[in-house]
């Protein structure tokens, strides 16, 4: 991994996990400083759910997180959550919008979509982190930010509550970074 493109300007860190993620995002959040950055997280979550993951995030961590509705800026220095039932895409512009086209690996929202999506829109100046999950969502999406020059980071899958989404997307790319949640807090501040 080159120094420099960690060192490369960073417009958005995007974070996608399933099952085991919440975990990790709790022992992360609340050391993290506010960033010079976005920060869009993509966890798969039940339909209907309410606004409890958001206010739970919001007690961890002093990043401020905003509300993500459709065509909403994206703006530095905060925390969107992907809603229910929702996918997240990303527009040149730079606002955030919500999609409910069909569900993929079962979920929406999809981390491969909103991945591909910011892999599009912000290339090299993206980075993202795909944590613990039950299935395959995520490794087409984390393939497309490395195709794009973006900076990739994969959960050690030894510390992943749920193995199964880290090692899929370690069968598919050698990331930049193979990290535990401990690792993550260092590297996320090092370039906030």
């Amino acid at each position: 991994m080159e120094k420099d493109k960690l060192n490369a300007k960073c417009k958005l860190l995007i974070i996608g996990g399933s099952a085991g993620s919440l975990e990790v995002l709790i022992a992360v959040l609340p050391k993290l400083e506010i960033p010079s950055f976005a920060i869009v997280l993509v966890l798969h979550r039940r339909s209907g759910e309410d606004g409890m993951l958001e206010d739970l995030i919001a007690i961890k961590t002093k990043i401020p997180v905003k509300e993500l509705e459709d065509k909403v800026p994206m703006l530095p220095g905060n925390i969107y959550i992907a809603p229910a039932d929702y996918h997240v895409l990303f527009e040149k512009n730079g606002l955030l919008s919500l999609d409910t086209s069909e569900k993929i690996h079962f979920s929406r929202p999809s981390i491969d979509v909103s991945f591909e999506s910011a892999a599009d829109v912000y290339g090299k100046e993206v980075t993202a982190i795909l944590l613990s999950g039950a299935n395959a969502d995520g490794t087409n999406g984390i393939k497309a930010i490395q195709e794009s020059g973006g900076i990739t980071v994969i959960q050690k899958p030894e510390s992943a509550e749920v193995p199964y989404m880290p090692e899929h997307a370690l069968q598919e790319i050698k990331p930049d970074f193979i990290l535990d949640s401990q690792e993550l807090v260092s590297f996320i501040n090092s370039f906030a």
